[in-house]
């Protein structure tokens, strides 16, 4: 695959990023492309591995054909790589820009040298894809008349009512937004991924067969019931969105906020939307610290810089993670080790082992009394490892660290516990539709639930985990739905379903 000394004769070159002065006085694209040429030469260095672990489930739940299309971009043909990346992924331009690539990381190459630029390879053949306009419906030959309701339109309800338009069914997608995209819309930040990206997208699904129905949250303007009865079978997507709270002194204070809800207003003005001054999450000149280290916890630190934060302090639980990759988890498998963000470069301070104990108010600087934040007390803790498993274990609060800071904004970007509740699952359990001991829907192998004709696929039945997941899971899904409908499916199976995954939360 690729040059056979390539890997020897060219060193890598990654997606460049604009300069962070530039980029931190707009809402645009962080990163940006390389010339086809200079694209071409990283396709070059992919090597003839014999075991390519890039595409294994430790390095892409879809199966990318990664090595395949690395050649085709050396060898200049642009056209035929576009279509091995379509074969197992319906969204490479999304997956091109926010997905973590966990390839790079189970790359061969990887194990003693700079990885393939796999991530850099997939968004130039998408986006050069769309500029020569190769991208285009593909519907369906014949029809079934079979009716599916797909609820949820993040990438798993988005692949799924792709895959299932293009089987032949009849497909409604059904959105509570006013726009369909779920978190990859509101939750994800323009600098990480213009929406324009989306829209495009779903011009295609319709142009295929698909009914959009934006503004219809299914569990509160349409019955559950309802649903399940109109159409003859139901794929639910609705994504694991309800946020890990913060129970502590102080919680009810104006000021501390979910990062979904400062993220989404965000958005919405960026869309032309008004938001309403009494709810407005604005970092406009405040002290913000931002809880939590992952993906969402950099969203909203590059968020708060570039409405022009007067500081930005980003606490983390856990204990600082190590430079380099540790023995544990092994290669190829995602690594445990420290990631910066290009929000994280671009300012604001980090740092780790710190525990939250109260948020304080106005007046007695002293309680939470009074209505507004003003500060919170925290204090750093000491951490240990499991011998058996390796995971950090808390071992004391070191109470000589214990210390005050002022701050006007505080942002919880603490992951998501479970699907929200209210609605559309309560309906549905009084049904018979049975939840893990986590709160997630349920399925078996087939991705079925305990409802006839109900299916489930991305966080909603995996828990908070990757774009990438997500789509594969809306992929395998849909062919399970197929397989239901017309008792056999020729839609594409993708990976098994139950190998092991360890990227869950991973970005």
């Amino acid at each position: 695959m690729g040059k056979p000394t390539g890997f020897l004769e060219y060193a890598r070159r990654g997606i460049p990023a604009r300069p962070r002065d530039e980029r931190k006085a707009d809402w645009r694209e962080v990163y940006t492309g390389r010339p086809a040429g200079e694209v071409a030469t990283q396709g070059a260095r992919c090597m003839d591995c014999g075991i390519p672990f890039c595409q294994s489930p430790a390095g892409c739940p879809l199966g990318n054909l990664i090595p395949e299309w690395n050649d085709l971009v050396y060898r200049g043909d642009w056209r035929e790589a576009i279509d091995r990346l379509h074969a197992t992924n319906n969204f490479p331009e999304i997956t091109g820009r926010v997905c973590p690539a966990p390839c790079e990381e189970a790359c061969t190459l990887n194990v003693n040298e700079d990885p393939v630029s796999i991530k850099l390879l997939e968004r130039s053949i998408a986006d050069r894809a769309f500029a020569e306009k190769w991208v285009v419906p593909r519907p369906a030959r014949t029809r079934t008349g079979r009716r599916v309701a797909v609820v949820g339109s993040g990438p798993a309800g988005m692949a799924g009512a792709q895959q299932l338009a293009r089987g032949g069914h009849d497909v409604t997608l059904f959105e509570r937004a006013d726009r369909i995209g779920g978190l990859l819309r509101y939750g994800i930040p323009d600098f990480k991924m213009d929406k324009g990206v989306l829209d495009r997208r779903a011009e295609q699904m319709e142009a295929e067969g698909v009914t959009l129905r934006t503004g219809c949250h299914v569990g509160v303007d349409v019955p559950a019931r309802e649903l399940v009865d109109g159409f003859d079978a139901v794929l639910l997507a609705c994504g694991c969105e309800e946020p890990r709270d913060l129970p502590i002194e102080g919680r009810e204070l104006a000021g501390v906020h979910f990062a979904l809800d400062f993220l989404i207003q965000q958005n919405r003005r960026l869309a032309g939307d008004v938001i309403d001054p009494a709810e407005e999450i604005l970092a406009t000149g405040k002290r913000v610290v931002v809880l939590g280290g992952g993906d969402t916890g950099s969203d909203c630190v590059g968020t708060s810089l570039r409405q022009g934060a007067a500081s930005v302090l980003n606490l983390e639980l856990l204990p600082k993670p190590p430079e380099t990759r540790g023995p544990q988890p092994p290669w190829p498998w995602w690594p445990d080790k420290l990631i910066t963000s290009h929000a994280h470069e671009e300012g604001g301070v980090r740092r780790w082992s710190v525990m939250t104990k109260r948020f304080l108010g106005d007046g007695d600087r002293e309680s939470a009394s009074g209505g507004r934040l003003r500060g919170l007390e925290a204090v750093e803790v000491a951490w240990g490892r499991d011998p058996e498993t390796g995971r950090p274990v808390m071992q004391e609060e070191i109470e000589e660290t214990r210390f005050t800071l002022e701050c006007d904004l505080v942002i919880f970007a603490l992951g998501y516990v479970h699907p929200v509740r209210e609605g559309l699952l309560a309906q549905l359990e009084t049904q018979g539709l049975h939840l893990t001991g986590r709160g997630h829907v349920a399925t078996g192998r087939a991705w079925q639930t305990s409802l006839d004709k109900v299916f489930c696929a991305g966080d909603m039945t995996r828990g908070q985990s990757l774009v990438v997941h997500a789509i594969a899971d809306g992929r395998r899904a849909a062919r399970a739905v197929d397989e239901y409908l017309m008792g056999a499916s020729e839609l594409p199976a993708g990976p098994a379903r139950d190998l092991p995954d360890m990227l869950a939360g991973g970005g």
